[in-house]
Parts: structure tokens; C-alpha cells; sequence
């Protein structure tokens, strides 16, 4: 079995086609990192052999010896299928925490997304809180950007919102969605904002820009932005509408906490 035959090369350009598919990644828009299995790896890929070496501008120390299937930079996600081993690269973090070993892909010289700082420091601060995080997706979704620059930014209110718009969504979300300023993107100071806000919540929201998910799985992860999606859609709707006549309540919203065994965050509802 070759790398472009692996599982987790097969979900990957399946990810992100179904990412592009809905809008949520246009030109080079968007980008993913997935923690690899050394024995996974191992099984495809001879991991000593290295293509080449990659200075990183982030002290990935914490890191260090743990491998990533990485998007490149200025790669459009509509040709994954066409040409995975550009879009895509196997990288391993090494010891100094400064530089990457190149393992596969990345083809033409591509570096990786340039918010790799970001995707780092997150996995580090969702590592921390479970052990089997292995994925960070970040990607421009239409909707939540939309409500970014209408509805107010206060976390607890833009969770309340969204937990109203679709019944699931409390319990995908039960901790809510976090919100940070806007940042210029691909710094560490972006970064930093995002991987503190990753200590509570698996979904970040970049105002008028995007949003941070992460996960155990792609898939998990790619359904809990599309969950937190189609509600700020639904949101979208319900104002082009004239706005809400009725809601799920409070009380309703504890009901379904309940039942499915999920803590809402505290202060969203009364």
C-alpha cells in the first residue's frame, strides 16, 4: 500500500473536496493538520527517509517527534484530487522544535499553510485536555463569517444563538463556541489567542474571517463545524424572515442537555 492509498490520505482528500464542495474553502482559503500514528505511518512511508527540512517560525518543542499530514500554502483545495502529494505533505516535528523533517508530498518546493503557528499551538492546548486529539481544520464558513458582522461577539451570546437555531446543536457543542478579536492572520499573536481559548472549546471563531474546529477524527471534526454551520445558516434565514416568533427556551435547552447526558457552558442559560 502506497501513502496516497492510506486511510488517512483517502479521508483527508475527501475532507477537503466536501469543504470545498460547500464553499468553505475557495482559492487557497482553509487549511487542516491530522496527528498521525507513528505504526499507521510506518506501514506506507519509510519515516527515516527525509526529503527535506523546514524551518518553522513557532517553537514547537512540545511537539517534537510527532508526525502531521499538513496542507501546503497557496494551495487551491478544488485540486486535491488531482495532485494530493502537492496539496498535501508528511511531516515529522523535530527535536529542536524549530525545523520539520519532510516526509512525503509538499511537491514544487511547497511549504506548509502558513497558520501552521496556529494549528500547533492548538493541538498542543487540545492534547492537554484530551489526549486523543488528532485534528485541527480551519476554514472560511460562509454563515458563521455572515453572522460574525451582525450579531453581537459576546461568546455566550453568540452561543445561545446558535444553540437555539438547530436542537443538536447543544448537544455537539454543549461548551459553547469561543470568539477572539481580529488578528492578522499566519502570526503567533493570532495563534496564541486561538490555542488559549482551545483550553474550554473545540470551535473558534475568527470574526469576518473563519473558524477553528478541532477533533479525535476528520470526520468528528468536520461535522462539528457543519453542525455550528448550518445553524448560523438557519440564523440567516430566520433574520431574512423578520426575525424569531418563537424559540427553544431555556428550559428546553436544559431538557436537552439532560437527556443526552452533555454540561451546558455556564452562563449561557438562565
Amino acid at each position: 500500500m502506497s501513502v496516497l492509498q492510506a486511510k488517512f490520505t483517502t479521508e483527508m482528500v475527501e475532507t477537503i473536496s466536501n469543504m470545498y464542495r460547500l464553499g468553505w474553502n475557495e482559492r487557497n482559503g482553509g487549511n487542516i493538520t491530522y496527528l498521525l500514528e507513528k505504526k499507521e505511518l510506518s506501514e506506507v512511508l519509510d519515516i527515516n527517509q527525509v526529503q527535506r527540512e523546514i524551518p518553522i517560525s513557532f517553537d514547537a518543542k512540545r511537539l517534537a517527534g510527532k508526525f502531521f499530514m499538513v496542507t501546503g500554502s497557496g494551495k487551491y483545495f478544488k485540486n486535491i484530487k488531482d495532485n494530493p502529494s502537492e496539496v498535501l505533505g508528511i511531516v515529522k516535528v523535530c527535536d529542536c522544535g524549530k525545523k520539520l523533517n519532510l516526509l512525503w508530498g509538499l511537491e514544487k518546493n511547497t511549504k506548509p499553510t502558513s497558520e501552521l503557528p496556529t494549528h500547533f499551538m492548538s493541538h498542543i492546548a487540545r492534547l492537554e485536555q484530551d489526549p486523543n486529539n488528532r485534528v485541527v481544520i480551519h476554514c472560511h464558513a460562509t454563515h458563521l463569517i455572515a453572522m460574525s458582522f451582525t450579531h453581537c461577539l459576546k461568546e455566550e451570546n453568540f452561543t445561545k444563538t446558535l444553540w437555539e437555531m438547530c436542537t443538536e446543536c447543544i448537544v455537539v457543542f454543549p461548551e459553547g463556541v469561543a470568539v477572539i478579536p481580529w488578528i492578522v492572520p499566519g502570526t503567533n499573536e493570532i495563534g496564541e489567542a486561538t490555542a488559549k481559548k482551545m483550553a474550554a472549546c473545540r470551535l473558534v471563531l475568527w470574526p469576518h474571517h473563519g473558524i477553528y474546529g478541532t477533533g479525535c477524527s476528520l470526520d468528528e471534526t468536520f461535522g462539528l463545524i457543519e453542525t455550528a454551520e448550518k445553524a448560523a445558516q438557519v440564523y440567516t434565514y430566520v433574520c431574512a424572515q423578520g426575525g424569531k416568533k418563537q424559540t427553544i427556551t431555556d428550559s428546553e435547552l436544559k431538557d436537552l442537555a439532560k437527556a443526552f447526558g452533555v454540561t451546558p457552558r455556564v452562563g449561557v442559560l438562565k
